[in-house]
This record gives structure tokens, sequence and C-alpha cells, in this order.
């Protein structure tokens, strides 16, 4: 229970990542607000599992590529629960096509959908969490942002981004209290994954040192020690958790 007393929005929180995430922030006695875009009935299987466990959780719907959505997202966590001081963004979206027959308005959605979400829920923390002394922001990267993956510029490109927005944050942040960092998945046991054919499943595993994907809670892990008190001297830093992948 070492976020006991803290409140804690997690965007993307009813599925995959998000969904672990919420859980294990939960476990650690925060109380959090479960944010999604559309699957009201996943956001509220999370909120239940939650308060099954004792915990308290609220479901809020948002899309976060909306600035007014976001700015309604934290004020409802903080009529909800209370102000948010641990904000991790999960929400994402990702479609492969080689950059020779990428659309503008293709690459346009994904950059909106991963990056400049990210800049709104990163912006709306930020002008929260400045005016206190202790706070979270932790990321949700990916390896594509790392080393490049074919048939994802878009979503790579915006990944990176991603990575200099959250250095340029802790920078802003640091003598705050406030730490800012990122978690860099690699692939992860989720819908997306078990979407693939078994080709490509089998070509992604045998880049993997571990040869094994991620679970979800392996990466909710990761998030979780990063919004620790223990982690309070760790900031701008992206974390690979990818079995190897980058290495």
């Amino acid at each position: 229970m070492r976020l006991h007393g803290r409140i804690a929005l997690v965007t993307g929180g009813g599925r995959g990542i998000g969904r672990a995430v919420a859980l294990a922030l939960a476990d650690e006695g925060a109380a959090v607000a479960v944010g999604y875009r559309e699957n009201a009935a996943a956001a509220a299987e999370v909120v239940a599992a939650i308060e099954a466990e004792g915990g308290q959780a609220e479901a809020i719907q948002a899309d976060v590529t909306d600035e007014q959505a976001v700015q309604s997202l934290f004020a409802q966590t903080a009529d909800r629960l209370g102000r948010p001081q641990v904000v991790i963004h999960c929400a994402g979206i990702l479609n492969d096509v080689p950059l020779a027959m990428m659309s503008e308005a293709a690459w346009r959605k994904i950059i909106d959908g991963n990056l400049r979400s990210a800049f709104l829920v990163a912006r709306a923390a930020a002008r929260i969490l400045r005016g206190g002394d202790w706070g979270r922001i932790v990321t949700l990267s990916s390896v594509a942002g790392l080393i490049g993956e074919a048939g994802r510029a878009h979503y790579a490109a915006a990944k990176a981004g991603l990575l200099g927005l959250t250095r340029c944050l802790a920078r802003e942040l640091a003598g705050r209290g406030v730490t800012v960092n990122a978690v860099c998945p690699g692939p992860v046991e989720t819908e997306m994954i078990a979407g693939l054919s078994e080709k490509k499943r089998q070509a992604m595993l045998a880049a993997i040192p571990a040869g094994r994907f991620a679970l979800p809670q392996e990466i909710a892990a990761a998030v979780t020690f990063l919004c620790l008190p223990q982690a309070g001297y760790i900031t701008g830093q992206a974390l690979a958790v990818d079995g190897g992948l980058c290495m």
C-alpha cells in the first residue's frame, strides 16, 4: 500500500496494458480514475475488480485527442476522487502501413492518437502538479520509438517524440518533486498480438532474446515502480521492458 492516499489517473485504462496498470496502482493503495474512450463495459469491469478488493475507482469517458475532453477528464477525476497526483498515459492507437503507401491522413491519425494525446494529457498533468511538491507522470512509449519498426513510421515517430516530451517535462518539473518517465514495452500479450498470424508471431518472437512476449502485468510492474516514493530520484528516463529486444 505504498500509494495509499494518492489519486491516480490512467488513460486507456480499460484494456490491455492500461487495465493492468490501473489494477497494479490500486493494489498499492491508490484510488484510480480509469479513463476510456469507447468501451464503457471494459472500464466498468476494471472498476468492479478494484472495488472487489476494497479499493476505490471511477470510470471516466474521454477522447484524449480532444483538448476539451482532456480538461473534463482531469476535472471529473478531481471531483470524484480528488486531485490526481499520479498520471499514466497508456492510451494509443496503431495500424501498419509502409511509408511509401502511407497517406497524410493515416500519418496524422497515428500522430494525433499517440503524440498529440500525450501532449494534452501531460500538459494538463503539469498544470496541476507544478503547484504541489509530489507527483508522478509516466508515459507509455514503445521500443518502436527507440529502434524503429518496419511499416510503422508514423507510430515510431510518435513514440520517439513522446520520449522527447517526457525528458523536457522531466526537466521542467524536477525541482517540484515531480518525476516524469517513459516505459517502452516490446511486444505484449494483448488483443493486438492475439490478432496476428502465426507466421508474424513467430517472426517477432525470433527477434526477442527472452523468447516470449511480455505480459501486461510485467509492463504494469515497471510503471508502478516508477510511481513509488522509492523511485523519487529517477526522472527523464526511458525504461525498455522488452525481453532484451533493444540490446
